[in-house]
């Protein structure tokens, strides 16, 4: 089931999201509508709120189906150990049509775990460590908008709130 992406302005977004506790066929459906969805929307990666669900679960491919063994599921994940720095164009399937550039680290280690239960740490560069910080950062009640400067910031909230008016949001 390809579930709609919900956009910037629903509370949802700026929650911190309650944690998976229960690892049955409901939560690996879900994960399976999760990356089915991601796709729909031409997404690398996408958080369960970003679908209006406050569970920490984040799917993530930064191969956009190239490599199906690229598929990453992090239930539950955590940030670890970062290092280095890196600014690249970035945006969000929830804040459509807008990209700034950030500074984030370059190499990120992420402990979460798998659809069972299973704890997992992963190490990823560039884009990868740029997912599993854009992803964890959803499931933390932050957009990747917090990461440039206020100015960029109340701009890009300026537009947004133009288009919600004309009904185009």
């Amino acid at each position: 089931m390809i579930y709609p992406i919900v956009k910037f302005g629903n509370p949802v977004l700026e929650k911190t999201s309650e944690p998976v506790t229960v690892f049955d066929d409901e939560l690996k459906k879900l994960i399976e509508d999760m990356f089915e969805s991601m796709y729909a929307a031409h997404g690398v990666g996408l958080a369960a709120p970003q679908i209006g669900i406050g569970k920490r679960i984040a799917v993530i491919d930064v191969t956009f189906k190239e490599d199906p063994k690229a598929k990453l599921v992090l239930v539950n994940p955590e940030i670890i150990r970062t290092e280095g720095k890196h600014t690249q164009s970035e945006g969000c399937l929830s804040i459509p049509d807008f990209r700034e550039n950030v500074t984030r680290p370059n190499k990120v280690t992420v402990r979460a775990q798998d659809a069972n239960g299973k704890f997992f740490e992963k190490t990823g560069e560039e884009l990868l460590a740029r997912a599993f910080l854009h992803e964890t950062d959803h499931l933390n009640g932050k957009l990747y908008i917090s990461h440039v400067s206020a100015l960029k910031r109340d701009l890009m909230k300026r537009k947004i709130r133009k288009l919600i008016k004309a009904g185009e949001w």
